[in-house]
């Protein structure tokens, strides 16, 4: 094993809870594991862009929270946040040369508060692509090694795959979750649109921006989104699921071909109702409007920098300019393309907990010049329904294959429900 695939050893965000909760650990003790891991391993990682200074945790408690600071569930659990969403005392540099002098964010995201009331505490911001789009950051794959970590939440997905935080946020509006945690061999929750504000966060596209959380399991999840929420810690429930293969959109690995079939297999032999989704090719039609949307909104929602286009990366520049030169007409008949799929699709999956399909169509591309491919996240995106990436497939090389489970909009807890049953149906094949 080389050293970069030692690299690694997700931390267990449920047995870190538990270990506060009990007492076994502190939350001083757990913020020092992570600067260790950091210090460790982020020279060859490059996860990180700046760490924050925590205080002691066990007389102040995390800045910003409650005065007792830790009586929120997650209880002193250390946070990583993707450099696009501000954290107060710390810049917002949107992995962009146009923010590299940027002054410290005088105040928390709305998205980092919840997080803080829930008793995380932020740690520092990790790497993202520069304004999230596709330009590469410095980030490594700690699950396969000269490979692409996705994007654009590269760090936090890479933070969690190698264990130095158990909990990290990021943010979608193609497939900047359920790409980096798929190609890193971690579970990410994409929240539905809207669920939660986007103030503070240095989004894209308004009618496509939301957030999103990775954790080493999608038992982890279902436990952060309890204690971000106060909605029930889902356990595994045996789901009635709709089977998407993605086909209608782009060509599929083999291995990935083979590992959905495999699990689909193992998954009806289990009990559970998988039947064929009808809407594939619906599906493919959303996903082709969804760059024409994302163009428009990104040359308006990043106007200050279009006029600065020459400064930034050449995927950045092309997508504002694209937008930009984008007629109404197109954007209006695209939006209707995505508003006239939502009732078929809400029609389709009536009576099922989710729609299971591959997250990606392979597993990492090699080499950190490009983050992959976001077509199978685009149409669920656009149509803003909740993604939960399922991870713990390999192909034959041990490259990490990831499946999505996309739910109902506002319906996150049955969704990680059916996905920890599904990450208990893939962990039996890997075992």
């Amino acid at each position: 094993m080389s050293r970069r695939q030692g690299l690694y050893r997700p931390w267990s965000l449920r047995e870190l809870v538990a270990e506060l909760s009990t007492g076994r650990t502190t939350p001083d003790a757990a913020a020092a594991r992570a600067q260790r891991r950091i210090a460790e391993t982020d020279g060859e990682l490059r996860a990180w862009v700046v760490q924050a200074e925590v205080p002691d945790l066990a007389v102040s408690g995390p800045p910003g929270g409650p005065a007792s600071g830790l009586l929120g569930p997650l209880g002193g659990v250390p946070l990583a946040v993707k450099d696009i969403i501000d954290l107060a005392g710390l810049p917002t540099r949107c992995g962009s040369p146009l923010r590299a002098d940027a002054p410290p964010a005088t105040a928390d995201a709305a998205i980092v508060q919840a997080w803080r009331t829930a008793g995380a505490v932020p740690i520092g911001k990790t790497v993202t692509t520069e304004f999230a789009y596709f330009q590469p950051g410095p980030t490594h794959n700690p699950a396969a090694p000269g490979h692409t970590p996705g994007g654009s939440s590269s760090g936090s997905a890479a933070a969690v795959a190698a264990g130095q935080v158990p909990l990290a946020l990021g943010s979608q509006t193609a497939g900047s979750v359920t790409r980096p945690a798929s190609f890193c061999g971690v579970a990410a929750l994409v929240m539905s649109h809207g669920r939660f504000p986007v103030t503070g966060v240095a989004g894209l596209s308004p009618a496509l921006d939301s957030h999103g959380v990775f954790t080493a399991t999608a038992s982890d999840l279902a436990l952060a989104w309890s204690a971000l929420t106060g909605e029930p810690d889902a356990g595994p429930r045996r789901p009635r699921l709709l089977l998407w293969s993605g086909e209608e959109q782009t060509e599929m690995a083999p291995a990935m071909r083979e590992g959905l079939r495999t699990v689909v297999d193992r998954m009806r032999a289990a009990g559970a109702v998988v039947d064929v989704f009808p809407g594939e090719p619906l599906v493919a039609q959303v996903a082709a409007a969804h760059p024409v949307v994302m163009a428009y909104e990104a040359a308006r929602e990043r106007a200050a920098e279009l006029a600065r286009a020459d400064r930034l990366s050449a995927p950045l520049a092309t997508l504002l300019r694209t937008g930009a030169a984008t007629p109404d007409s197109d954007y209006e008949a695209a939006r209707l393309v995505v508003a006239a799929a939502e009732s078929d699709v809400r029609a389709w999956t009536e009576g099922y907990d989710a729609v299971i399909g591959p997250a990606t169509p392979g597993p990492a591309p090699e080499g950190l010049g490009a983050t992959g491919d976001p077509v199978l996240s685009r149409g669920w995106q656009a149509l803003g329904l909740p993604v939960v990436a399922v991870p713990g497939l390999r192909d034959e090389q041990g490259l990490p294959l990831g499946l999505q489970l996309v739910g109902r909009a506002g319906g996150e807890t049955a969704l990680l429900a059916a996905a920890r049953w599904v990450e208990d149906v893939v962990c039996g094949i890997t075992a």
